[in-house]
């Protein structure tokens, strides 16, 4: 892996990517690597190059690449941190908040705009980043919840408590950290914090965006995020056009009132937690699930006025990439249904019968019996949830149009697809490791 990390640096580092660090990841056999922040443009380019160079590199060096968002049930799945922030045209980032946010009116602004735009736009901001595989890994507790919501840390969370009854005056300090070894010095505690459970969340100079499958462009997600925020800037700014210049009471007025319309998105705590969601329920934050729940929300009257009216998609060209992103979930959804087919109908069941094949040839003793009348009564499950399988991907064929059609994959034969996956594994446990003929989930994840 190594080998393989160095030679995808200096490829990255020959073709002007700056990829900066490597790592491991949760899972086992799962790697990571991240560039220095680029122009929005260009990085999106440079992140499509960076998931061809794996791909090719990996077969150098007899590895497969994977960014499936969810390959394997129960481990980790991988995603993207989309790291986002805005700069003036001289590279003056307006997301730095300083050594006193509170002071730092620009950066308030800058803060309360975006606040209104995730919550005003949480909708299609989640449909942004919808797709087939991406809906097996969100809410999984590795991955943000299909809610949107933002965390700020504890310093800004003050400080926008503060401007909700009016002007700040005072911002939170992050301490020091206790070692508990008096040999080392103290260290500053970083004032932020860090939430691994939120979609949204502040880290120092920047937001980063949890919830992009690691198979996503993200031109897609970051046009979306754009378009939200272009839109409440706009609103911030026919706001202060109205003011006199330098009439910051006026300034603390306008965006006081975006904190009390929108605070309802801003969220601390343990965005996995069964409690959060009843919490975002009452608060009226969407909850799109899935693709089929989340895509609706970007042919509404809304997305159809803000993409259009920022030039960055009329109404025929957003309800085309639309229906695409609906055929798309619905391709990925039936190559992943053939695929269960093949796999169980060719290389597990045959598996299975062969195995009782030997079973029955081992003699009458108690326990291989009742080994063989376990794996009978698995075969004979997974028979049925191939032909379950079978019948509902026919009926999601016979749907009226491609939104029906995705409902019927998403509601009908994925829990199909389960069914036969679950059978599956149970055999797995079972078969004669020289009749199995798939590598096994240890094999997989444990020698490389």
């Amino acid at each position: 892996m190594l080998a393989f990390m160095m030679d995808l640096d200096r490829e990255l580092w020959r073709l002007g990517i700056p990829s900066k660090t490597r790592h491991n990841e949760v899972a086992p056999a799962q790697f990571e690597m991240a560039p220095v922040y680029e122009a929005t443009s260009v990085g999106s380019d440079h992140n499509m190059i960076v998931m061809s160079t794996m791909r090719r590199l990996a077969h150098q060096h007899d590895l497969m690449f994977l960014a499936h968002e969810k390959p394997f049930v129960g481990i980790n799945g991988s995603g993207k941190h989309n790291n986002w922030s805005m700069a003036t045209d001289d590279g003056e980032n307006l997301l730095d908040p300083g050594h006193n946010p509170h002071d730092n009116a620009q950066f308030l602004a800058f803060l309360a705009a975006i606040i209104r735009a995730v919550n005003v736009h949480a909708d299609i901001i989640r449909a942004g980043v919808a797709d087939a595989g991406n809906d097996h890994r969100l809410g999984a507790n590795e991955a943000p919840p299909a809610i949107v919501s933002i965390f700020l840390g504890a310093q800004l969370e003050d400080v926008v408590e503060q401007l909700e009854k009016g002007a700040a005056s005072t911002s939170k300090t992050g301490g020091s950290m206790e070692l508990g070894v008096t040999t080392l010095p103290v260290l500053p505690r970083d004032a932020t914090d860090r939430n691994r459970t939120s979609p949204f969340a502040f880290t120092g100079n920047k937001f980063e965006f949890r919830s992009v499958g690691s198979s996503a462009p993200i031109y897609w997600p970051q046009t979306v995020l754009n378009t939200a925020v272009a839109d409440s800037l706009e609103k911030l700014a026919d706001a202060l056009d109205k003011l006199e210049p330098c009439d910051f009471a006026g300034l603390t007025k306008i965006l006081s009132g975006i904190i009390k319309e929108n605070k309802q998105v801003l969220f601390e705590g343990n965005n996995y937690a069964d409690a959060w969601y009843a919490e975002a329920a009452k608060r009226g934050l969407p909850n799109n699930r899935s693709t089929v729940d989340a895509l609706p929300a970007l042919t509404t009257a809304k997305a159809k006025k803000v993409f259009s009216h920022f030039g960055v998609l009329s109404e025929r060209e957003l309800a085309s990439r639309v229906e695409i992103i609906w055929e798309r979930y619905v391709k990925v959804s039936n190559i992943e249904a053939n695929c269960t087919l093949d796999m169980a109908k060719t290389m597990i069941l045959p598996a299975a019968v062969k195995y009782l094949g030997e079973l029955a040839g081992a003699g009458k003793s108690k326990g291989v019996t009742a080994v063989a009348d376990k794996v009978a009564a698995l075969a004979d499950q997974l028979v049925d949830a191939i032909h379950a399988l079978e019948h509902a991907q026919h009926a999601a064929h016979e749907a009226s149009s491609v939104h029906a059609e995705a409902k019927a994959f998403h509601d009908e034969v994925l829990p199909a697809q389960n069914a036969v996956r679950e059978a599956a594994d149970e055999l797995e446990t079972l078969v004669s490791d020289e009749l199995w003929p798939l590598p096994k989930y240890r094999e997989i994840l444990f020698q490389y």
